[in-house]
C-alpha cells in the first residue's frame, strides 16, 4: 500500500472545449473564449488557436493578431459552472477527498481506494473515460504521492493522457523542467531565478539553502528549494476541511446597476450553497467583496443564522450590498461563506419553513446529480441566461440555425 498518492485532473482547455462540443461546427478551428472590448483577455483558448502562440491570460487584442481568423465566443459562466458540477460529481464517485482548485481541476487523494477501485491508474482512467462519456469533454490526469508533482504530471499529460510518477521518478521528471514550473514562481520570480543562473528545476535543488537564502530570502529559498527536491507535504484538502467556499466573477464592463449586480449574487449563492450540502456543512458568515474600475477591492462581512440554503446566502449578500454601496462602477462582485461548520441538531419543535426548505434544496440536489446544475434554477437567473445566450455570436461568426431565445 502506498501511503499517499494523489491524482491532480483537469479539463482540457475547458470553456473552449464546452463551446466546440455544444456547437461542432467550431471543431479544428482556433476558438478562444472572451470578450471583444480593448481590454479583454483570453479566457480559454482551444489546441488550434495555441498553435498560433495564443493562450489564456493574454491580451485579446494580442490574441487576433496572433491569429486573424479566431472565433470568440463571449463566455457562458452559469453554463460552464453547470457542467463543473456533473464533473465534481463523478470525481466523488472514485474518491471521499476531493480538493477543487477551479470549475475544471481538482485534486483526489487515492490513499486506500485500492480495494474499491482497483490500480490507481486504472481508476483513473476509467474516470477520464467516464467523463468522456458523460460529459463529451476530454480530461488529463497526474499521479504522485507528492500533491504538487501530481499537478505538473497531468500538464505534461496534456491533451488527455495521463502520467503516473512513482516516488523513484520524482527527480528524474521535475529537474529537466524550467524553473517556471515551480508553484510560487511568477514572471517576476522566474526573471530573478534566471538572473542568477537558475534555468530548470534541477538548478534549484543542486544549489545550496545558504546561497539560495541570499539571492531570495529565507522563506522563499526554503520554499523552492523543498518543491526542487520533491518535498512536499500537502496533502488534498476537501471542501469538508475548507475554512471559507465562495464564487466570482470578473465583468467585460463594468457594472453599477445593482439589480444586475444582485443576478450574479444570486447565481454565486447557489453555487456556494450547493457546495455546502454536498461538504454537509452550513455557513453563519458572509462575505461580499467586489472590486473597483480602480482595482480597489472592498470586502464587508456579516453573521447569519446557520444555513445551507442560496436564498439566505443571496439575501445577505444583496443586504451589505445595499448598505455600503459601490462609491464607482464595478468590474468584480463575490461572494463566499465563512465561519463552516456541521449542521446544528434537527430541532423537531422548529419552524416547519425550515424543514421544508431542507427538503425542496434535497430535491434540488437531487435532480441536478441526475440530470445537471441547469435543469433547475432560479426564475431571476433567466436575465443572465439572456445574457450568456450562446447564439449571441460575434460579428462574422456563422450563428447556428436555431431560434434566438426571446428578450422579454
Amino acid at each position: 500500500m502506498i501511503a499517499r498518492l494523489i491524482a491532480h485532473v483537469d479539463l482540457d482547455a475547458f470553456y473552449a472545449s464546452v463551446e466546440i462540443r455544444d456547437d461542432p461546427r467550431l471543431a479544428g478551428r482556433p476558438v478562444v473564449v472572451g470578450g471583444n472590448s480593448p481590454r479583454s483577455v483570453v479566457a480559454a483558448a482551444s489546441y488550434e488557436a495555441r498553435r498560433y502562440g495564443v493562450h489564456s491570460a493574454m491580451p485579446m487584442v494580442r490574441a487576433r493578431k496572433l491569429c486573424p481568423e479566431l472565433v470568440v465566443i463571449p463566455p457562458r459562466i452559469g453554463h460552464y459552472a453547470a457542467v463543473s458540477e456533473r464533473f465534481f460529481a463523478i470525481l466523488g464517485e472514485y474518491s471521499p477527498l476531493v480538493e477543487g482548485l477551479s470549475l475544471d481541476e481538482a485534486f483526489l487523494d487515492l490513499a486506500g481506494t485500492e480495494r474499491l477501485l482497483g490500480p490507481p491508474e486504472a481508476a483513473i482512467t476509467r474516470l477520464r473515460q467516464q467523463v468522456k462519456d458523460e460529459l463529451s469533454l476530454a480530461c488529463s490526469a497526474g499521479i504522485a504521492g507528492v500533491k504538487f508533482v501530481a499537478k505538473i504530471a497531468s500538464d505534461l499529460a496534456k491533451p488527455d493522457g495521463q502520467l503516473f510518477v512513482p516516488a523513484e521518478r520524482v527527480l528524474a521528471v521535475l529537474h529537466p523542467l524550467p524553473v517556471g514550473r515551480l508553484w510560487g514562481v511568477g514572471k517576476k520570480r522566474e526573471q530573478d531565478l534566471l538572473s542568477h543562473g537558475l534555468r530548470t528545476i534541477g538548478d534549484i535543488a543542486r544549489t545550496d539553502p545558504p546561497t539560495l537564502s541570499r539571492w531570495l530570502g529565507a522563506e522563499a529559498a526554503r520554499h523552492l528549494h523543498e518543491l526542487a527536491n520533491g518535498i512536499d507535504e500537502r496533502g488534498v484538502v476537501p471542501d469538508r476541511e475548507a475554512k471559507s467556499m465562495g464564487a466570482e466573477e470578473t465583468f467585460e464592463h463594468d457594472l453599477s446597476d445593482l439589480e444586475v449586480i444582485g443576478l450574479y449574487l444570486l447565481e454565486q449563492a447557489e453555487r456556494v450553497a450547493a457546495r455546502l450540502r454536498r461538504a454537509g456543512l452550513v455557513t453563519s458568515g458572509v462575505t461580499l467583496k467586489y472590486k473597483l474600475a480602480d482595482f480597489t477591492l472592498v470586502t464587508r462581512q456579516t453573521t447569519i443564522a446557520p444555513t445551507s440554503d442560496g436564498r439566505a446566502l443571496h439575501a445577505a449578500a444583496v443586504a451589505l450590498l445595499q448598505r455600503h454601496r459601490p462609491p464607482r462602477p464595478i468590474r468584480l462582485v463575490g461572494l463566499s461563506a465563512h465561519k463552516l461548520g456541521p449542521p446544528p441538531p434537527v430541532d423537531l419543535l422548529g419552524a416547519p419553513s425550515a424543514a421544508r426548505t431542507d427538503r425542496l434544496n434535497a430535491a434540488l440536489d437531487a435532480i441536478r446529480q441526475k440530470h445537471g446544475h441547469a435543469a433547475l434554477k432560479r426564475a431571476g437567473l433567466l436575465a443572465l441566461d439572456r445574457a450568456h445566450d450562446a447564439t449571441d455570436r460575434p460579428a462574422g461568426y456563422e450563428t447556428p440555425d436555431k431560434p434566438r431565445r426571446p428578450t422579454s
